[in-house]
């Protein structure tokens, strides 16, 4: 089984770069399953839409994960409840629109669980991370109610995805962060065979600040003339991870870094 988990979309340039790429991608990499983060899809850069959902399902995502933008665009929260393949933070105050897991099973009827988890420090006020996490683990287990489970930990701080990571080790195929948009380099197979990076990174416009114009950021930060933030238009780059999995145990045999576009190289 192998898993491509992209990170955040940015803006108009991460859509298109997706949409036009990721068949050739899935086929060209013997891709079985596509999760995408996708809370900065949206034309101004923070929320999604439902028709940007549908166009990364018809283009080949299997599930879709969010974060701390995922109510920015308003409309997400009437189509979230009817759509089983987004997902919002599971650790969001309750009650909230839609999932933060699921369950999905392919045409060859392998469970592939994805857990949709927002960081604590730094971020919106939600519930306890740790607390939900290990409430999970006591409910939900590996090759019992699912052959495989992806966590996206959407988080500011790499010390709390580090800690994450090693609480899902053993207990979950993949574990890779969101939020910060800047890929890290340390994809690794944890001591009990989780599959690791901090952060996936963006699909979006490298020539930017995290996605966003460079010039308006600058500015923002001199505290000169700027207006709120938008996404750089350029030519973007795909990030992710690919993983690949035993069926046996649902663990990881591989990790990889991924990169597809003109201003990143996959080193």
């Amino acid at each position: 089984m192998r898993i491509l988990f992209l990170g955040d979309v940015v803006g108009v340039s991460g859509c298109s770069k997706l949409m036009n790429c990721l068949l050739n991608e899935i086929e060209s990499k013997k891709i079985d399953f596509v999760i995408v983060n996708a809370e900065n899809a949206a034309i101004q850069g923070v929320g999604l839409t439902k028709e940007i959902c549908n166009d990364f399902f018809n283009c080949g995502v299997n599930v879709i994960t969010t974060g701390n933008h995922v109510w920015d665009q308003k409309e997400i929260m009437e189509f979230i409840d009817k759509e089983e393949r987004l997902l919002r933070p599971k650790n969001l105050f309750e009650p909230a629109p839609g999932k933060g897991f699921n369950i999905y099973e392919t045409n060859e009827n392998i469970r592939i669980g994805v857990l949709n988890l927002m960081g604590n420090v730094f971020m919106k006020k939600c519930e306890d991370v740790f607390e939900i996490s290990e409430k999970f683990m006591k409910q939900f287990k590996l090759k019992e109610d699912y052959d495989f489970l992806v966590v996206d930990f959407h988080g500011e701080i790499t010390s709390e995805k580090n800690a994450i990571g090693q609480f899902f080790d053993g207990k979950a195929s993949l574990v890779v962060g969101t939020h910060t948009h800047i890929p890290t380099n340390d994809a690794r197979i944890l001591h009990n065979g989780t599959g690791y990076q901090t952060d996936a990174g963006m699909c979006g416009d490298y020539d930017s600040v995290i996605g966003m114009n460079k010039e308006n950021s600058l500015n923002r930060f001199l505290k000169k003339n700027s207006t709120k933030h938008f996404p750089a238009t350029g030519d973007a780059t795909l990030c992710g991870v690919i993983v690949e999995c035993d069926i046996k145990t649902g663990l990881a045999k591989n990790i990889e870094s991924y990169v597809n576009g003109a201003q990143l190289k996959n080193t």
